[in-house]
């Protein structure tokens, strides 16, 4: 089992090959789209490199829950609800969303998620 300064170790490494990216640039609080640049076509690659990485599987819908950002349930004038909230916090109990929380609107989702973000998922699937 990696301790958690090996696990952002191989996630740093997997950012920096996918996004071409410097080391320094894959801090804790960098976001993935809005610091680093990643776009959709990025994070198959990420999730690629990590699945490898770590020998882990990741379901593209464990990480980013579109179906929740979709749903008309979930989503009232381009805001996520109350339940949505509920339902993103359920799914994604390792990010934290308390930012978003403040001003939940769907377009600002991509620019949620940080390096400490996928780090926290990762140790979620590999019991770090």
């Amino acid at each position: 089992m990696p301790t958690q300064d090996e696990v952002y170790e191989k996630v740093q490494a997997a950012l920096v090959d996918a996004l071409g990216v410097d080391d320094d640039e894959v801090t804790p609080e960098a976001t993935m789209v809005g610091d680093l640049g990643a776009e959709s076509i990025d994070f198959l690659d990420i999730v690629f490199k990590l699945e490898k990485a770590f020998d882990i599987q990741i379901p593209r819908e464990e990480l980013f829950p579109e179906d929740i950002l979709t749903n008309s349930e979930y989503v009232k004038d381009g805001k996520v609800t109350e339940d949505g909230l509920v339902e993103l916090k359920k799914r994604m109990s390792w990010a934290d969303l308390s930012k978003f929380e403040k001003n939940p609107r769907v377009q600002d989702f991509g620019d949620l998620l940080t390096v400490n973000d996928l780090c926290s998922y990762v140790n979620s699937k590999v019991g770090a």
